[in-house]
Formats: structure tokens, C-alpha cells, sequence
């Protein structure tokens, strides 16, 4: 509740006096000492509390851990003066046998000698002196902060306490801790969600940069009306849902291990401390020699930025400063138009990186590629496609992905093949499955993308086309000559057209020219822009639509901006929801998805394989090895040179 203009002025030690002597002003700690970080505390048996703080140390977004006290010890040196944790909360909760039993003002009575038959009762679950205390962050230590960037406070708006829901997200056990993640929800307008992730960003012990922004489902919550802690809090219009990892996570864990006695803060009544919020909260020391306590970066290349990725449902992601410029970097490279395409016409900014947030959290990915566009030749397809398409695969695998190649029914045998040969060579990670799709009647595309049809059950997170030809506006398929190549394809548009309506699948659509699958995107400056472009216009589009000189070329963007995602903490701490351990990356899995990266031998090798199986250039039609009458020497070799050198360069990952 919003508190009154006097509490409000007063230091975190004169409130927490205040507290002590029981005053009725304060009911929750909500809006009180702006500036001064809150924590949560649960007090346990000593017998529980290493596997505690390992269970806090391996859930670090939800339980930052600011202080273990020793058994027994009723102050907290190194987050208050003068403080006594028996009396210095408005509310306790107490439990015995993982139940809540009943809140209590005090817990004074639960370490003097017992009078009473129910403080006897007490003593009987073991003596104070037994007990352990752990100060965890609290996320109303960053609200001051939030204010001063004008991010509202909704809940102070309307009178109530922040909304805490029970996800369906399991935390990492430890011991006999085992629950789900709890979450604080915060409506920001979308305006200001950079200005939120940062701010919360730099205060990683109150929980630090948001695990999740939009569609609560994503969660398992479904219902935000109804929080199971804290108050109801309306959006306003142009509000976004962000959900921050929460401290009554750690009650959850209490009653799932169920204790014979314990307590606990009561939900939105903290303890306050003398620390100031923000990065200069990292300056408080380790609660032990094995304590965890989280450091801030000194760095804004790491601050994370927020990226709007689906609409339906409606998802964001976020990547540190860094990872994007370095993204934005590998864009540029592969806008580079040395086959004089006039592609510059059609680009558009952060396709790319957009494309990439949303598959780095997919976990099932549909690739489709093919242009035959050599009709007089037998194979008719080209060289730019199958190269880019292979290295988005071989990246996707080596970080888990389920990946699966689509093509035409006529050019089966010929990608088996190819794969085949991928494999053998080392191209490619792993054999892949290859699936070709047919016009079967009007539900067809939606069996191919559901299991049993249902829009609710998607086989695939994302459909990625490359290099992949697409219907014009009169529904044939044309090459950059304006000739038909209908005759030649199977309507692998349906798919792209069909996940429009199925929410949970994203697409992206890689060309060089306008007249690929996905490019309706862009039909409009395809068609105005382009030579023959009012005729070869593809007009299915894509949800993102990559521009490169040459496809391949996207592709091999594609596979870095993952590397680059992967390796970036920022991003890692939102895919994982601020679970697990946060710390490097172990060398075998950076070495792996390293080995994955393209790189000019693999390049080299895929495209002499492509020549061997009778597979031509695309503009010139020669059984060489070019792509789009580009050499593979020096052309694709130099991009392929420049996009590792942006990737790897001389940094070490965002850890």
C-alpha cells in the first residue's frame, strides 16, 4: 500500500525501529526507503542450511543471497547497524511440517526460555540458537530506481502490492530444496522497457534484469487476475507484462522440503537494510567463504537491450549492448552487394538479430531451400542455398536444437545425398531428418506443421527459408529472368502461409533478391526497387526477411549471431529464466559450438560437393566453383573470413 509522506522520508534504521515497536502505519514495506535495497528472509535448522545456500547459489535471479548468518545470530553486520531479525519485520510467517501455521508480529518467543504450553511447543522443534538466517534481494529495491528513469510503479498507482504467481518453471534442486520459480510482475509501458531491463539490470541483488517480458503462458501462469501472493495489479493501456524472479520462491522451496520448523518473511513485508540499491549494492562481501554474492558489470557493453520477437504470442528478448553491435556488425557484412543485386535497396535493420533471438529460443527448427532456376540443366537447383541452409543446421544441433530440412518431392534423392555427403565430410554435426511436403487438400500444410492439426500442438518453433523460391502475386514462381519455374516446385509457401495463424511458430525468410519465400515481407521495395520486380515479387512473406548479396551468406550470419547469443550472459540469464549456475561457459561446449561455426574449408568443401553433384552457379550457370557468378575465391572466402573475425575476435564471450 502507499505509505504515508512521513514514512516515507524516514531512514531504513529509523523504520525498522518503527517495525520493532509495532507501529500500525506500517503494514507492508512496499514504496518505503527509496534507494535502500529490501531483502527476504527465511530462518531454517542449521542441519538444512548448506543445502540452502547451495539451492540459492544455483537459482541466483530468484534467491540472491546477500547474508548467511551463523547459527543462532539474531544481527546482520554487513546489511544493518543495530538490527535484530527476531522483531525488525512487520509479519513472519511460521511453519511446522512445510505448513504455514500462523503469522506472528515477533519470533522473540521462539528464543527466550518457553512459559507458555504453545511456546513450549516451539522449543521443542529445537532452540533459536539452532536456527539459521538467509537475507536474500528483494526486487522492491529496485523500484526507486525505477521510478527515477519514469518506469511507473502500477501497484503503488493503485493501492495494492506487487502480483507474485507460482510459475510452472522448476528451479534447479539442491539437496531437498525443490519448487517452482515465483515471479514479481511489474506492467511497463513499452516504452520504457530498455529503461526498466537496465536499471534492474545493474541491481543484481534484487533480483536483477527481468526473466521474462509478455505473454504470461509462456510462464504456465495462466491468469493474471488471479496472483497467488501479493495484490492484484491492472494494466494500463500500452503496458507490457515483465516478470522478475522473485524471493517467495524460497517459501515455496519451505514448503515443498517441509521442515520441522521454520519462518519466513510474509510475502511484500521485507527487512530493510542500510545497503544502497544499484550497482553499489555489489560492494557488500560474501556472506561466507563459500556464499554467493553476485557482482555487477562494470561494463554498459553488457547492459542488456529488450527486442520485441513474436506477436503471437506476444514475446521479447533480451542481448547485451555488445552482442547486438556485434550482430549489427555481421548485417552489414552480408549487405555487401559485389554482384551488383541492387539487395541495399531492401534492407532493413535488425532482421537479423531479431531472427536470431527468436531461434535461439526455439527448440524445433524447420529449414527449407531450393531454386531451380537453371530449367534447361538436370539438377536445376543452384549453388546458393544448400551452403547457407547447412550452416544454420550444424549451428542449431550443436546447441540442441531439432532441426529438419524440407524440400520438394523431385529433389529427395539429390538433398539425401548432399546431407549424406555433409555428414561424411564434417560439415555437418549430424545426419539430419529430410522431409518433403506436397499439396494434399487444404488442411495439408496444417498437418505437416501439428501433430493431429491442432493449431495448439506445433511440431516446429520456427521455419527458416533460404534461398528458397517464392509465389509472385499471379502464383507462379519466377527467377530473377522472369521465368516460371512453377512446374518445378511443390507449394512449400502453404507452410510459411499457414503459420501466420498458428501462434508459437515464427518465420524467416534469407534472400538476395526479392523473389525468395519470406520476401513478402519487403514486396513493395521488391517490386519498385528491383529489375522485373513488379512480376518476380515474392508475396508470402516472412516474419523476419534477411537480406545478404548472396543467401548464403545470411545463412552463415545466421549461424554466428547464434554463436554470439550463446556466449552472451545477458541473453543466456533470460533463455534459462536466471536458473542454474551463472558463470562461464564450460571449454568443451565453447569448443563445440566453435567447431560448428562455418568457416572457409567447410564452405570450400560443401560447394565442390554441390559442383560434383551437376549443381551450377546461379546468375551464370556455370559448374564452377562460384556462387551467383562470384568465385569462391576471394569473394565468399573473405566474407566467410570477415563474419569469424567479427565473431570470434579477441574478446572472450560476455561472461
Amino acid at each position: 500500500m502507499e505509505q504515508s509522506h512521513n514514512l516515507n522520508s524516514l531512514s531504513p534504521a529509523e523504520l525498522r525501529l518503527l517495525i520493532r515497536q509495532e507501529d500500525p502505519r506500517i503494514s507492508t514495506t512496499n514504496g518505503l526507503a527509496n534507494g535502500y535495497q529490501q531483502a527476504g528472509v527465511v530462518i531454517l535448522p542449521n542441519h538444512l542450511a548448506n543445502d540452502f545456500e547451495a539451492f540459492c547459489r544455483r537459482n541466483p535471479a530468484p534467491l540472491p543471497l546477500l547474508y548467511r548468518s551463523q547459527s543462532g545470530e539474531t544481527s546482520c553486520p554487513p546489511l544493518a547497524r543495530h538490527a535484530d531479525i527476531r522483531t525488525d519485520i512487520s509479519k513472519y510467517c511460521v511453519y511446522e511440517e512445510g505448513c504455514l501455521v500462523k503469522t506472528v508480529s515477533s519470533l522473540q518467543s521462539y528464543s527466550t526460555q518457553p512459559r507458555t504450553s504453545s511456546e513450549q511447543q516451539a522449543a521443542h522443534h529445537g532452540p533459536w540458537s539452532d536456527m539459521v538466517c538467509f537475507y536474500l534481494g528483494c526486487s522492491f529495491g529496485f523500484e526507486g530506481q525505477l521510478k527515477k528513469v519514469g518506469v511507473p510503479i502500477r501497484n503503488e498507482e493503485q493501492g495494492t502490492t506487487v502480483s507474485m504467481y507460482r510459475t510452472a518453471v522448476p528451479c534447479i534442486p539442491a539437496g531437498v530444496f525443490s519448487c517452482p520459480l515465483v515471479v514479481t510482475m511489474r506492467p511497463v509501458p513499452a516504452a520504457k522497457l530498455d529503461a526498466a531491463v537496465e536499471v534492474t539490470h545493474l541491481n543484481p541483488l534484487a533480483h536483477g534484469a527481468p526473466v521474462h517480458i509478455g505473454d504470461p503462458a509462456v510462464l504456465g501462469i495462466q491468469d493474471l487476475s488471479r496472483p497467488d501472493y501479493g495484490g492484484r495489479v491492472e494494466l494500463q493501456p500500452g503496458d507490457i507484462p515483465v516478470f522478475w524472479a522473485c524471493g517467495v520462491t524460497a517459501i515455496e522451496a519451505i514448503l515443498s522440503s517441509k521442515p520441522s520448523l521454520a519462518f519466513s518473511h510474509s510475502p511484500g513485508c521485507m527487512f530493510l537494510t542500510d545497503i544502497p540499491d544499484s550497482s553499489s549494492s555489489s560492494s557488500i562481501p560474501p556472506p561466507s567463504e563459500s556464499g554467493h554474492s553476485p557482482s555487477t558489470d562494470p561494463s554498459l557493453e553488457l547492459i542488456p537491450l529488450c527486442f520485441l520477437v513474436s506477436h503471437n504470442p506476444l514475446l521479447y528478448s533480451l542481448a547485451s549492448q555488445r552482442a547486438v553491435a556485434k550482430i549489427r556488425q555481421l548485417e552489414t557484412i552480408i549487405g555487401e552487394d559485389p554482384g551488383q543485386r541492387g539487395i541495399r535497396a531492401l534492407f532493413v535493420q535488425d532482421e537479423l538479430l531479431r531472427s536470431c533471438l527468436a531461434l535461439s529460443q526455439a527448440c524445433s527448427v524447420a529449414i527449407t531451400t531450393g531454386f531451380p532456376t537453371h530449367i534447361m540443366h538436370s539438377p536445376p537447383e543452384e549453388t546458393d542455398g544448400p551452403p547457407g541452409a547447412i550452416a544454420m543446421a550444424t549451428m542449431l544441433l550443436s546447441l540442441g536444437k531439432q532441426v529438419t530440412m524440407v524440400t520438394d518431392r523431385r529433389a529427395l534423392e539429390m538433398n539425401q545425398a548432399i546431407i549424406d555427403e555433409a555428414v561424411k565430410t564434417g560439415v555437418l554435426k549430424t545426419a539430419i531428418p529430410l522431409v518433403a511436403f506436397e499439396d494434399g487438400g487444404p488442411d495439408s500444410a496444417l498437418h505437416f506443421l501439428c501433430h493431429h492439426g491442432d493449431p495448439s500442438k506445433p511440431r516446429y518453433d520456427h521455419l527458416v527459408a533460404i534461398e528458397r523460391s517464392g509465389r509472385a502475386a499471379d502464383g507462379n514462381y519466377y527467377n530473377m529472368r522472369g521465368i516460371n519455374v512453377k512446374h518445378l516446385l511443390d507449394p512449400i509457401d502453404d507452410l510459411f502461409i499457414a503459420a501466420k495463424d498458428i501462434p508459437g511458430i515464427i518465420t524467416t525468410g534469407v534472400g538476395d533478391g526479392g523473389n525468395e519465400l519470406g520476401m513478402g515481407k519487403l514486396k513493395q521495395k521488391v517490386a519498385t526497387l528491383m529489375p522485373k520486380g513488379s512480376l518476380i515479387a515474392c508475396v508470402v512473406p516472412a516474419d523476419y526477411a534477411i537480406t545478404a548479396g548472396v543467401s548464403n551468406w545470411g545463412g552463415y550470419a545466421v549461424a554466428c549471431g547464434l554463436y554470439l547469443l550463446h556466449t552472451c550472459s545477458s541473453h543466456q540469464r533470460y533463455r534459462n529464466k536466471g536458473l542454474g549456475l551463472e558463470r562461464t561457459i564450460p571449454p568443451e561446449q565453447l569448443q563445440d559450438w566453435t567447431a560448428n561455426l562455418p568457416s572457409v574449408d567447410k564452405e570450400e568443401s560443401i560447394l565442390s560437393t554441390l559442383v560434383r553433384f551437376g549443381i551450377r552457379s546461379g546468375k551464370t550457370g556455370n559448374l564452377a566453383m562460384e556462387v551467383d557468378g562470384l568465385t569462391f575465391h576471394p569473394t565468399h572466402s573473405d566474407i566467410i573470413t570477415r563474419l569469424l573475425e567479427v565473431t570470434l575476435g579477441c574478446t572472450t564471450p560476455d561472461q
